[in-house]
């Protein structure tokens, strides 16, 4: 997405919610995937997040690649996991 200058507020706040839109479409798409992911995923063991701080570090030198506080991306990414996490549980435990 390219990052543009704007001349008012209600520019500024239009820009937002379009990414607000774009995020939230993106976090869909990201749990669709989680969702796939499940039907492979046959027992408790199998959702042990061991991926999760490989996903971390990842996000985190991407944040900072890019100039956002690694800090808030790896609270947002954690809680996000967390659910999928638990969502992951209810689809595996009898």
């Amino acid at each position: 997405m390219k990052k543009e200058k704007v001349e008012s507020l209600e520019a500024a706040r239009s820009q937002i919610d379009l990414i607000d839109d774009a995020l939230i479409e993106l976090m869909a798409t990201r749990q669709f995937y989680v969702d796939q992911a499940i039907r492979f995923k046959r027992s408790l063991e199998d959702v042990k997040p061991t991926r999760v701080d490989e996903v971390i570090e990842k996000v985190r030198l991407k944040a900072s690649d890019q100039g956002v506080d690694p800090d808030l991306i790896e609270n947002i990414y954690r809680e996000m996991i967390q659910h999928f996490i638990r969502r992951e549980l209810k689809e595996i435990r009898p």
